[in-house]
């Protein structure tokens, strides 16, 4: 008697947890919430030949067009700030500019992108294969556009911390 009793509290100790289990993805339990500040692209973008452009691990992106106005400009020197924002940890960054090389601007790679499938209003980060994992939002708002880009250091910093390879 002694023997069923072990064995089954063992069954019940097995199927419960995985009676419940089952029960949460079923029913879409699970928390929607995540840690991180930027919106993963859906459909995944892997830009060819991004390895042309000798990137380090992570690169902040930016699509430009030929004619640059001054809120593109002014994009672009927030983007500098948040590249001095991420101190020590600046080695492993790039700033790169996707679309077509206009003129030069200190600070910037430049990645000819052929294709359309990232929007201008965005900086987008991407890895060093060239995979382009999270966007963030750009709008004419300068207090709405601080607190994303300090979501995107603080994303940063996370994936700095956690790479194999830093």
């Amino acid at each position: 008697m002694n023997n069923k009793k072990i064995l089954s509290v063992f069954i019940i100790s097995f199927i419960v947890p995985l009676a419940l289990a089952f029960v949460v993805l079923k029913l879409d339990w699970l928390p929607a919430r995540t840690v991180n500040n930027g919106d993963f692209l859906v459909p995944e973008v892997k830009l060819n030949q991004w390895q042309a452009i000798d990137p380090k691990p992570w690169s902040i992106a930016f699509v430009t067009k030929d004619d640059c106005t001054e809120t593109c400009l002014a994009q672009r020197e927030e983007i500098k700030k948040l590249y001095l924002a991420l101190g020590k940890k600046q080695s492993k960054v790039d700033l790169v500019l996707l679309g077509e090389q206009g003129e030069i601007v200190e600070g910037f790679k430049y990645y000819s992108l052929s294709k359309e499938s990232l929007a201008q209003d965005a900086l987008y980060l991407i890895d060093q294969m060239g995979l382009v994992v999270f966007t963030y939002p750009v709008v004419t708002d300068p207090q709405i556009n601080r607190l994303t880009n300090q979501g995107l250091i603080k994303d940063l910093k996370k994936l700095l911390n956690y790479a194999r390879s830093s």
